[in-house]
């Protein structure tokens, strides 16, 4: 065993002291026991990358050095999180550390005491360079930028310009991207499951072009990731309803582009199927798929509603729609030997088979409650002279701009409510004049845009109707095509329900 010297000069610190001068004050501190030199003149200290510390942690690592004495601490390294790092070597090969000048020695208390002091320090600065790394990647996500990760199927990557930055972005491979749209356009018509695309796929020699196999899972990814949508307003509203973080401004939703989804800063979870807080992104690339049949799939996979001819939830045709409104969960049915059969319970429960979530408040009874929605959309309907279907509309660039206007006129109402709290007698009455015109501004918006489907040959006001006029004699499958017409979701919550509509 021996001691290692280790000296170093920078060739831009020529009144700095020389590396023979450094070698003689280390010699004191042999106190005669062998030593080897270990010297790098002309080199930095702001990395570990010279010659001589490399021989010197080679020899280190295979046992045959007892110290490492340097002159001052930073001939040896510049960088706390460097020096951490090699401290971690010298403690685990038993190599004491002195500092000649400095009286730095890991073999005394005191120098044990410095030596956390700089690997507090150190873990300071790796949680800065983390943090900081964290916040950029938050910065250029925000702004569209292309964050890496693997290239989506149907997509190649291009190189781009955005705000002055070399970025990149996605470019439709049409081979790829026309699998898509039929994967689309076959889950969104309600009579197919995913099994069932797939069965489709191979009988039809529809391959999978980057030599993988079909499977439910990759469809299924495929089917809810909004890297394929053409986001207009009714994007940004069902983003807007499932909790997510929209960043873009509704104005920019024109139709165009598609969407990145991140986890964000806020989001509690992982789940790919829980949207609560996180981040949506403009993408900088165009969409392949129409708003409303990618709506419509990623319903299908949020509610796990399997529309099929064969294969669909008997229960009751409002599963799929009733929400806990405090835990943001599927209630789902569950049947019971008492007079009432059925009752709904928040699925938290049943998910996690702890105690009922009591978000609800109280017992909810399916006929009770299928009662009232059915009351519900019967007042809704007298309110309207049309009604389209929001999934099954054509790309009307003026439906669009309407939509924009209703989520910039709700906005503003929201805004001016929240200034009521503090309000004066004069702020007051122009806050109710204001919301009043927004309100009747938003009414007007509203029939144009139903009149503007109704002209395109939507389904129309008579269809659904005579639908609910006849609701008893009508099939399950009717009365759950009137429901995802007319309704998005309803929330129950402490005993309130809230629906929100469709139109």
């Amino acid at each position: 065993m021996f001691d290692a010297i280790y000296t170093r000069q920078s060739i831009d610190k020529v009144d700095s002291i020389s590396v023979e001068s450094q070698l003689e004050y280390c010699k004191y501190e042999t106190r005669g026991n062998a030593y080897k030199v270990y010297s790098d003149k002309g080199y930095s200290g702001k990395n570990t990358n010279r010659p001589g510390f490399e021989s010197m942690m080679k020899d280190i690592k295979q046992g045959g050095v007892s110290r490492v004495i340097v002159y001052k601490l930073d001939r040896i390294s510049r960088s706390i999180l460097d020096f951490a790092n090699m401290m971690d070597v010298f403690q685990e090969y038993n190599v004491e550390f002195v500092s000649s000048t400095e009286r730095f020695d890991t073999s005394t208390p005191i120098g044990r005491a410095m030596l956390n002091i700089c690997i507090v320090f150190a873990q300071l600065e790796r949680e800065t360079i983390q943090k900081r790394v964290a916040d950029a990647y938050y910065s250029r996500s925000k702004r569209g930028f292309y964050m890496g990760g693997r290239i989506p199927y149907g997509f190649s990557k291009e190189s781009t310009v955005i705000d002055g930055i070399k970025t990149s972005k996605y470019v439709p491979v049409p081979e790829e991207a026309e699998q898509i749209k039929l994967m689309y356009s076959m889950y969104a018509d309600g009579k197919h499951s995913l099994g069932e695309i797939i069965s489709y796929f191979n009988e039809h020699d529809i391959k999978h072009l980057r030599g993988g196999m079909w499977s439910v899972g990759r469809i299924s990814d495929m089917l809810r990731n909004p890297i394929y949508v053409m986001a207009d307003a009714d994007v940004y509203d069902f983003f807007k309803s499932q909790g997510a973080d929209v960043i873009n401004p509704v104005s920019d939703f024109t139709g165009y582009n598609a969407c990145y989804l991140y986890q964000g800063n806020k989001s509690k979870t992982r789940k790919q199927l829980d949207l609560t807080d996180k981040e949506i992104v403009l993408a900088p690339h165009q969409g392949i798929i129409p708003s409303g049949d990618w709506i419509k799939c990623r319903l299908r996979c949020l509610n796990n509603r399997q529309s099929t001819q064969t294969c669909k939830a008997t229960t009751s045709w409002l599963v799929g729609k009733v929400k806990c409104g405090k835990c943001g969960y599927g209630l789902t049915i569950v049947k019971a030997n008492t007079k009432w059969h059925r009752y709904f319970v928040c699925s938290t429960s049943l998910a996690t088979k702890k105690a009922n979530c009591k978000g609800t408040g109280g017992t909810i009874y399916a006929d009770v409650l299928e009662d009232y929605m059915l009351k519900a959309i019967r007042n809704k309907l007298s309110e309207f002279k049309t009604l389209s279907y929001q999934t099954e509309k054509k790309n009307n660039p003026k439906i669009n701009e309407n939509k924009i206007k209703l989520s910039e006129i709700d906005n503003e109402i929201n805004d001016l409510l929240s200034k009521v709290i503090g309000a004066n007698s004069v702020l007051m009455e122009y806050i109710n004049k204001k919301v009043e015109q927004l309100d009747a501004e938003r009414k007007s918006i509203q029939e144009e845009i139903l009149l503007l489907t109704h002209n395109q040959g939507i389904k129309d006001f008579d269809t659904i109707s005579n639908h609910v006029d006849a609701w008893e004699g009508i099939s399950f499958e009717d009365k759950q095509a009137v429901v995802d017409a007319l309704i998005k979701v309803i929330h129950i919550a402490d005993g309130n329900i809230e629906i929100t509509w469709n139109i």
